[in-house]
């Protein structure tokens, strides 16, 4: 089993029961995701926003425009945080104090580099249109030149991560579980509906087989 060395940076303090640095739990829950809260300092200013991402072995992908303050800023900085969460279940306990989540929560700390190459920052894309959707990337035109100018692409060397996973039912204190209230978890997962196709020529056309399958997966 691979992982992370623990720091002051990454280490968890709070409810250590649950703490992971297992490269490949952390890497599961990475894939398991499309949104990530990335922060950074603006005029010194502290900001966290959700951005897209793609992952490949231990390097995140973002883009976004030339101007993006964001990526501008963390290209200055050269390093990055981002963390990847998901909400699995509410805790319903038989005391307000005891309510509580199921989740999972990764944390990534890493080095940050802005790519120029064309291949790589096509690479880059690539990985990130296919952790969105796996076949894609072969579905749509390809993308111009100008585009590609046009576009700013960031590399996170993933350099220590850890992450924070709660899995379980209710934890009350001995003396409330006779009460006469209703405790349990209500579970939560993100869905797939149905494919609704965009006006004009995708009306009249059969929905691509890596569209179905994304559904299939995720529909339940």
């Amino acid at each position: 089993m691979q992982e992370y060395s623990k720091s002051k940076t990454n280490r968890i303090k709070r409810g250590q029961i649950r703490a992971t640095y297992d490269v490949e739990k952390i890497n599961t829950i990475l894939d398991a995701g499309f949104i990530g809260y990335v922060s950074y300092i603006y005029e010194d200013q502290a900001i966290s926003l959700p951005m897209a991402y793609g992952r490949n072995g231990n390097k995140i992908y973002l883009h976004g425009s030339q101007a993006n303050r964001m990526l501008l800023a963390l290209i200055e900085a050269k390093k990055m945080s981002m963390t990847v969460m998901h909400l699995d279940a509410l805790v319903l306990a038989r005391s307000g104090l005891h309510h509580s989540v199921n989740y999972r929560s990764a944390t990534l700390f890493g080095t940050v580099r802005k790519m120029e190459d064309p291949i790589e920052k096509d690479a880059a894309l690539l990985c990130f249109m296919e952790h969105m959707m796996k076949g894609r990337w072969d579905g749509i035109r390809e993308m111009t030149k100008e585009e590609l100018d046009r576009t700013l692409v960031v590399e996170m060397t993933i350099e220590t991560a850890s992450a924070k996973i709660r899995d379980v039912g209710v934890n009350d204190e001995p003396e409330d579980y006779d009460l006469d209230v209703w405790a349990g978890l209500v579970p939560i997962k993100q869905v797939a509906e149905y494919p609704i196709p965009d006006e004009g020529i995708p009306q009249q056309m059969e929905i691509p087989k890596h569209v179905l399958e994304y559904y299939e997966e995720n529909r339940i």
